[in-house]
Parts: C-alpha cells; structure tokens; sequence
C-alpha cells in the first residue's frame, strides 16, 4: 500500500474544495483571476494545505498545461547553491507557454535552503520577475532571509479545526464507504491535531484492515496511546503509588512502542485532566518541559521518565 494514495487522491482540485485557510484562499484567488501575482511565502505546520494551494494555484492559471509552467522542487533535497544557479535559472529565463505572462517555480520546505542558496535565490527573483513567479513554502518562516521576505507576500497557514477535519472524515467515509465510530472521529482529530495529510495515512491504513473504524483501531495504527491509559499513570503517580505508575508507564511505552519524546508529549495533554489544584498542575507542566529538553539533548528516556513520575508523587503528596 502506497501510504500517500489517499494524500493524492482527495487533493483538491479547484479553490473551491480547499478546506481551511479561507481567507487565504480567497485572496490568492484574487491574484489567480487577475493574473497579477507576487512572489508568496507560505508559512506554516505540515499538512495544512500549503502544496495543495500551489498546485491549484497553477491548475487555475494554466489549466492541462499546468506542469510544463511549473517546476517543484523540495529544498530539503536539493538545497545547495548550484540548484538555484542552474536548475531554477534555467526554468526561470524561459517564457511561459500560453496567455500567462510568467512561470510558477514552488521551492517546497524552502527553510532547509543554505544561506548561501538563499542569497543567490535574491537576485534571481528579482532579475526573472517578468518570466516567473517564486512559491517558497516554509514550515518556519524565520529560517528565511528578510530579504527574500521582503519581496514576498506572506500567509501564515494555521491547522485545520476540528469542525474542518470532521467534514473531511465524513467525506473520506462516504466515498469509501466506511463506517467510523463517533469515538474514532473525535480520536483521528485528537491525534492529527489539524494535520490532513496525517489523518488521511491512518485512515487509509484502518480501511486496509477492516471498514468499521473504532477508536482501538486508529489508537493502534497511529502508535498512540489512549489517553485514558497515560491519565491512569498520572493518576497512579499523584496519588503515591510510584512503583505501579512505572510499571504502567514501561508497560504502555513497549505495547504501543513510543518513544521518550512521543509519551511525555501525550502526558502533558493529560496533565490539565488531573483533579489536583491548578498550581501543581503547572509545576508538573514545568517539569514537562525539562523533561523533553534533556530527552533532545540525549539523555537517558527510562531515567527521565521516572523522574518526572517520582516529581509528580512528590506534588501529589503536597498539601
């Protein structure tokens, strides 16, 4: 199974399907109606609709002609220097084919260009302006140069609501003819946190197992735990019971085989959950986040987690 047929197959086609990004949306279609349009950044999480956007954006303007007016590269794997001294200069000093006056050239994950490709990127926007029209594409807009910013007109994308990525399960089901359990919708949205792209992977990798789609399913196929289990660890912790929230904790982090990382991430969803007072609340948050920066920094997991759970006992036993 190619985990990206579904990313393709429900790829919007026109503005109109587009979900989210509404105000966006409508005014790169301004641009598109009037065929007047600036060098964009789109800035923002993955799977939001930042590539979807482009393409439809060339689908609009050039219609079947779209792929010989666009040239996509991702700059995660080609980043250096010479990618945009010869293949995007040599796309951009050649004219548009049809009544459009200028190319599309889509650098996606642009923040991963050299600073060195950035600068030379610069002129070339400038020098090929009447030929060509740059998309850069950034999940971190900072990691780009002001200048180049400069000759850009931003837009932040933001992750889709729940109420948006509801609308797409419902969709995806009747077209798929699934059947998802009101539990498992409130899970996929749960667990992609506004990513598309990740809900349609989990939900194409439940449908290949079976057409009714519980939660058990997609906690499963998503390696997630359920956060019942990591609020019952939490639980266990406050209340003093150190050596069963360890138990617990090793036993949930080899049955859904996660990470340091991935279950300190889920226990701080789970902190605010607890019934305990809302200062202890946010000094197991603190910890939290001391936690994570010692796991990145690559400390022991195992070590880190016991002693996050060994805080927590002592905030539990805290009058």
């Amino acid at each position: 199974m190619d985990s990206l047929i579904w990313t393709e197959k429900y790829r919007p086609q026109t503005f109109a399907e587009i979900k989210g990004q509404k105000e966006i949306v409508e005014k790169v279609a301004a641009f598109v109606r009037t065929k007047s349009m600036p060098h964009l950044l789109f800035a923002g999480p993955a799977g939001v609709g930042k590539t979807t956007l482009s393409l439809v954006i060339a689908k609009e303007l050039y219609g079947e002609h779209w792929r010989e007016n666009m040239l996509e590269l991702n700059a995660s794997d080609e980043r250096g220097i010479d990618v945009v001294r010869v293949k995007v200069k040599d796309f951009a000093r050649t004219k548009a084919l049809g009544d459009i006056p200028f190319k599309i050239i889509y650098l996606d994950e642009s923040d991963a260009l050299t600073r060195e490709a950035q600068q030379a990127l610069r002129r070339t926007m400038e020098n090929y302006t009447k030929t060509c029209r740059f998309i850069l594409s950034c999940n971190y807009s900072s990691k780009i140069l002001d200048p180049i910013q400069s000759r850009c007109a931003i837009f932040r994308f933001k992750p889709l609501s729940e109420e948006e990525i509801f609308s797409l399960i419902e969709q995806i089901a009747r077209r798929e003819s699934l059947t998802i359990a009101a539990d498992a919708q409130q899970a996929l949205a749960d667990i992609c946190e506004g990513d598309c792209r990740r809900l349609e992977n989990i939900l194409q990798s439940c449908a290949v197992l079976q057409k009714n789609i519980t939660a058990e399913l997609v906690y499963s196929m998503a390696a997630v735990a359920k956060p019942r289990e990591v609020k019952e660890v939490l639980q266990l912790a406050v209340s003093g019971k150190f050596p069963e929230s360890r138990k617990q904790l090793l036993s949930l982090m080899l049955n859904y085989g996660l990470s340091g990382l991935d279950i300190v991430k889920q226990v701080q969803k789970e902190i605010w959950q607890l019934s305990l007072d809302d200062r202890k609340k946010l000094e197991l948050v603190e910890k939290c986040g001391e936690v994570e920066f010692h796991l990145v920094e690559g400390s022991d997991e195992y070590v880190q987690l016991e002693s996050f759970l060994a805080f927590a006992v002592l905030v539990g036993s805290r009058q």
